[in-house]
């Protein structure tokens, strides 16, 4: 008998690290230390020492039942851009700017393709938020999950300095909400999705002309990372007083987490067209409109609040920075909420 015997592969562990490794060099910033494989990953402070007062942001989440069409459809290779994603946009929120990111994949047999295949989306992830990828986990669990099966998980650090932290705290009545496009589901309410889509390849792989692609690539489409957008609206001048992104909960429990009391958030539905994926959910599935919004983004991945004078300006630096924004709202005196109208 051997490890090999009871279900774990060392060798293809192995292959699989050296499979990643192009894909990890693509993420690395000046400030990492050493190489892949250490038993640590090491990343220097130096540029901290320039802040006044430096505070450390994290930001840890999976990918949730996403992974599912994932195996329906044989694709790995974006699932690792949700991983990270769903990390460094809540180090963004605020204020913050990634450092750096660990990812912990766990599956029931070691495939290094397709191991290395979501690295590659994690280091894509990384290289859109400018954080490096300094280390991880590949780890084998025979018995305990299906050999198909793989589920990832991830950790960021980041930084900002105490004066530049968006904390919500000076939002009042009057200041505008603005809205980034999301770029579709993002990696929540997917338990939900499903229950509505039949998940086979047949269903998955059904082009759609109102979509313009198949199901399963809307539904697949990787969580937009937004941290480059709300980087570029602070080098504009703007001061965010607020900021939220809408994972799971959407709008109803993410928009108040970002509001201090004595003030609700106003958004108005038609000030943007959701987009086709979540009419087809709502329609598929004949869920109710609160349902829609207090489980899917619809459409917005991140909800900014920032004063009037300053909208016209964080506008214009959104759509500089390749990001599709609409004014969605305001902020009203009253109980701390969401009023939809």
């Amino acid at each position: 008998m051997d490890y090999k015997k009871a279900g774990v592969d060392i060798e293809a562990g192995y292959k699989s690290v050296e499979l990643m490794k192009e894909h990890v060099k693509r993420t690395m910033r000046e400030e990492v230390l050493g190489g892949l494989g250490g038993f640590s990953g090491a990343f220097s402070l130096a540029k901290i020492k320039n802040m006044e007062e430096p505070v450390l942001l994290s930001g840890t989440d999976g990918c949730g039942t996403k992974v599912k069409l994932a195996f329906i459809m044989d694709r790995h290779d974006t699932i690792g851009i949700d991983a990270v994603a769903m990390c460094v946009n809540d180090i963004a929120c605020a204020g913050g700017e990634p450092l750096f990111f660990l990812d912990y994949i766990a599956c029931g047999k070691n495939y290094p393709e397709k191991i290395a295949a979501i690295v590659s989306g994690v280091a894509e992830g990384c290289v859109q938020s400018d954080c490096a990828l300094i280390g991880g986990e590949t780890a084998e669990h025979p018995g305990l999950m299906p050999e198909d099966d793989y589920d990832i998980a991830g950790f960021a650090v980041g930084v900002v300095d105490k004066k530049d932290l968006i904390t919500g705290e000076n939002i009042k009545a009057g200041d505008v909400l603005i809205g980034i496009a999301s770029t579709g589901v993002h990696s929540n309410g997917f338990s939900l999705v499903r229950k509505v889509f039949k998940m086979d390849k047949e269903t998955l792989e059904t082009y759609h002309e109102a979509l313009g692609k198949t199901l399963g690539e809307a539904l697949l489409a990787p969580t937009r990372i937004y941290v480059k957008a709300l980087r570029s609206v602070k080098e504009a001048g703007v001061t965010i007083k607020g900021c939220s992104h809408i994972t799971g909960g959407g709008f109803y429990e993410n928009i108040p987490r970002m509001l201090p009391d004595g003030v609700r958030a106003v958004v108005k539905k038609d000030s943007y067209e959701v987009p086709e994926i979540f009419k087809m959910l709502a329609k598929e599935g004949e869920i109710e409109q609160q349902m829609m919004y207090n489980t899917f983004n619809m459409g917005i991945g991140m909800v900014l609040a920032v004063d009037p004078a300053d909208a016209d300006k964080a506008m214009q630096a959104l759509r500089e920075a390749g990001e599709t924004a609409y004014i969605i709202g305001e902020i009203a005196d009253g109980e701390k909420g969401v009023e939809l109208c």
